[in-house]
């Protein structure tokens, strides 16, 4: 059960409701996740526009995702795991590929450098060296993507933070967590 109520889009009122249908819209469904977040309009807004930001960056969907699910399984958020891996297959990424992000992998060695640096990322909480950013270029990113990279691993965390701590009840197709090595 869910630590915050869940707000119910056919009763939000002002900027709750705006950032809602939006979602709606977008998703064809309002997910518990933003019902949970639009208990605070300003976070709703931050978190809504971050995806629609990062929707028009200059990294693919695909890798989006991946990195998305490759962070929510180390931060063990069932609800993100369970979001991005069926936003995910969406975007392109198959089975595998999605089952090999979880584990922070990828047969791609682009992506497998840019999971490798969002982890690391995640591990060392930001911590990282010149080795690390100089690994991520050296797969062919440029500075654009590189901060991209770490504005995705930015808005993950929010949202696996707010899944874990709130309770958030999943509403996608559930996935099992994986062990961290």
């Amino acid at each position: 059960m869910s630590r915050v109520s869940l707000v119910n889009p056919a009763n939000a009122e002002g900027e709750r409701k705006v950032v809602l249908d939006q979602i709606q819209r977008t998703f064809g469904a309002t997910p518990a996740m933003f019902r949970a977040v639009a208990n605070s309009p300003a976070a709703l807004k931050s978190m809504f526009g971050s995806f629609g930001a990062l929707g028009q960056g200059k990294l693919p969907a695909k890798l989006g995702e991946q990195l998305a699910v490759a962070i929510a399984n180390r931060n063990a958020c069932e609800y993100c795991l369970a979001a991005h891996t069926a936003l995910g297959r969406k975007a392109g990424a198959t089975a595998d590929e999605i089952s090999e992000a979880q584990d922070g992998r990828s047969k791609d060695p682009r992506t497998a450098a840019a999971l490798t640096f969002a982890l690391k990322l995640v591990e060392e909480r930001g911590q990282v060296t010149d080795a690390d950013v100089a690994a991520v270029r050296t797969a062919g990113f440029d500075d654009e993507e590189i901060v991209e990279i770490i504005a995705h691993v930015a808005l993950n965390l929010f949202t696996n933070y707010v899944n874990v701590a709130l309770n958030v009840p999943v509403d996608f197709p559930a996935v099992k967590l994986r062990k961290v090595a």
